[in-house]
């Protein structure tokens, strides 16, 4: 990667995840600035990481070239508004926002300034180094969206979609599907419980299965995820019972309103941020 220096406004477990990722894809250390009002999360991502840290936001502002917003939308306002008060000149900077709900045009209100931007929506697998990140760019030059993509890269898979819109489909495809996929293993799970096995085991038998059924969609990427579900149905029998049950019950329907639940949820959330 390039020599550009990035600093994480807010070290949660987003940004660890992310540091970590670049730290071990090669990204130098000494190029990474890491921000918190917590001493603590900063101890253990400088000793995780041997990268730079401060409680000092503006100092971060002032020495790196791309800034990573990484704090709760609702301290965005006083976090840009300290930006504008430092009196440092992050007119060519490049923001990269991980914060829900918040436009492009809303933190540029906030900053005072048409800054360069790039909204990213990464999702909790990220944590493992198998996420999907959504990514918007705006007014971004092309050396610094390789250096975005290369960034969210080192988490997972990154996307980039063409309308600031779609953030909102990211969101429902990936940002929150995790929780789906647990939910449909929390429901396995507690029917397992149901049929005799003990706690361990009912957790242990779904989360391999899940894992298992994973793998082979990854391992198997030319062909496509109804024909998987195909090979392993054979009409008749007991999986195609199951499976017949499942979509006499609407789940395909129900997945798909519960996405558009999602996404009209995400547009409510920029219009009250």
């Amino acid at each position: 990667m390039t020599d550009k220096t990035i600093a994480f406004i807010g070290t949660g477990n987003m940004s660890y995840a992310i540091i970590g990722g670049m730290v071990k894809n090669g990204f130098a250390a000494s190029n990474i600035i890491a921000t918190n009002r917590n001493q603590e999360k900063l101890a253990k991502v400088a000793a995780d990481f041997g990268v730079k840290t401060t409680a000092d936001n503006n100092a971060a502002l002032r020495d790196a070239d791309v800034i990573v917003l990484s704090v709760k939308p609702q301290m965005m306002g006083d976090l840009c508004q300290s930006f504008q008060d430092s009196g440092v000149d992050f007119s060519d900077k490049l923001f990269i926002s991980v914060a829900a709900g918040l436009t492009v045009n809303r933190l540029r209100e906030m900053l005072g300034q048409k800054v360069k931007m790039v909204r990213c929506m990464p999702n909790t697998p990220s944590l493992l180094g198998r996420g999907v990140s959504g990514l918007f760019g705006a007014d971004e030059t092309a050396d610094e969206h390789d250096f975005v993509q290369q960034v969210f890269e080192c988490t997972g898979i990154a996307v980039w979609v063409e309308q600031e819109s779609e953030i909102n489909n990211i969101i429902a495809v990936t940002g929150s599907s995790p929780a789906y996929f647990f939910l449909f293993m929390e429901a396995i799970e507690e029917k397992a419980k149901a049929l005799g096995f003990s706690d361990d085991d009912a957790r242990r038998l779904v989360q391999q299965t899940a894992l298992g059924a994973a793998e082979m969609a990854l391992s198997q990427p030319d062909i496509s995820i109804s024909q998987l579900r195909a090979n392993v149905t054979s009409k008749g029998g007991t999986t195609h019972a199951a499976v017949e049950h499942l979509k006499e019950q609407g789940l395909t329907g129900t997945v798909a309103d519960a996405m558009d639940a999602c996404i009209a949820r995400a547009e409510q959330m920029e219009q009250e941020l």
